[in-house]
């Protein structure tokens, strides 16, 4: 009666590090080039600058996650020795 399932909740967190990590699918936009991994990143903003982000996003025709994919791409370039 009180047992417990293991079904995980709507944006429940993972118990782990390791398996906020997993294989995906290569991205059509290109996104992803060269990666077969995400992560998840998660930041604290002001609810002014989501709103500014988000609104920036939709007049460029983006998700946010694309224009801050594109932002971390462009500030963070691959360079030389990054990879092992």
């Amino acid at each position: 009666m009180t047992e417990r399932t293991d079904k995980r909740r709507f944006a429940s967190r993972p118990g782990s590090p390791e398996s906020w990590i997993r294989a995906t699918e290569p991205q059509p936009t290109g996104m992803a080039v060269g990666n077969e991994f995400t992560a998840r990143l998660t930041i604290d903003i002001t609810p002014e600058l989501r709103g500014r982000i988000k609104v920036a996003a939709f007049r460029r025709g983006i998700t946010v996650t694309e224009a801050l994919r594109e932002l971390l791409a462009r500030e963070f370039p691959p360079t030389a020795g990054d990879q092992p």
